[in-house]
């Protein structure tokens, strides 16, 4: 009984808040038209599996699901802002050591999604490039055939870019870039003390995986936790990171309304 009155208690604060959310949502993309936009926002999906437990719902991968559906939603205000540059990480390196179950779920999850994109009305009616981000021979192969398909499908498109990474890690990034231009200056015939002579901090940029894109201006990661997890350690370096309690699939239009306002009242000084 003291459950049932305190559930009831729960929903009619709810509603009692509900008008004063609206209000203040609209309120916030009313002033959003005046403020200074990211052009590249970074996201870290954090929290599917805290937001499972702490809802009662029936398993980790339900969790993960409405974190995979909660992207949709993002995106649709990505577009209303008009942000054409979105990295978002769903799935890092680490997270193979996780239980094999909850893994292959996962992984299973995250083709079902790319499968989505390729013929996904929303990205082709806003003309989103889909572009992957990662170990790509650490992912099984029905999720390579999935990733290169919606690749394949949205190539063309330039309004949006939507980086998805998956196996992915910033220091596995940095090994990569730097391999592949020691390989390449090895190809042209350099030697080891010639290559290191060389090197500068713009020879690797065109290896990094979001070569061509802008560095992002504002990271932001969801469920309380204040730390980047090697996400874009490389092209991170200026950006403005904005930290939200609440777990990714409950995130809110409010609470991404609230990271662009804080990216509006930064002054960015990009070390000068």
């Amino acid at each position: 009984m003291r459950n049932g009155a305190h559930l009831l208690f729960y929903t009619l604060r709810e509603l009692i808040k509900l008008p004063f959310y609206w209000l203040y949502r609209y309120r916030l993309v009313h002033k959003a038209k005046r403020w200074k936009l990211p052009d590249h926002i970074g996201i870290i999906m954090d929290g599917n599996r805290r937001f499972a437990r702490k809802s009662g719902l029936m398993s980790i991968g339900e969790g993960h699901r409405r974190g995979a559906d909660k992207l949709h939603e993002v995106l649709n205000w990505v577009y209303e802002f008009k942000i054409p540059v979105i990295t978002v990480w769903g799935f890092s390196l680490d997270n193979f050591q996780r239980d094999t179950d909850e893994v292959e779920g996962l992984l299973d999850l995250i083709e079902t999604k790319f499968l989505e994109l390729i013929d996904h009305e929303d990205i082709h009616h806003n003309q989103v490039k889909v572009r992957y981000l990662g170990a790509f021979d650490r992912l099984p192969e029905s999720l390579k055939i999935a990733i290169r398909k919606a690749e394949a499908a949205t190539e063309h498109y330039d309004a949006y870019v939507l980086n998805i990474a998956i196996a992915y890690d910033g220091r596995e990034e940095l090994t990569d870039a730097f391999r592949s231009h020691i390989r390449e200056q090895g190809k042209q015939g350099k030697d080891v003390e010639q290559v290191a002579e060389e090197l500068e901090a713009a020879s690797i940029g065109p290896y990094l995986y979001t070569a061509g894109l802008p560095e992002p201006d504002l990271i932001l990661r969801t469920s309380g936790e204040v730390r980047l997890s090697g996400f874009l350690l490389w092209q991170s370096a200026y950006s403005e990171f904005y930290f939200c309690d609440t777990y990714w699939p409950a995130f809110r239009k409010i609470d991404f309304l609230r990271a662009l306002r804080a990216y509006d009242l930064r002054k960015r000084r990009f070390g000068r």
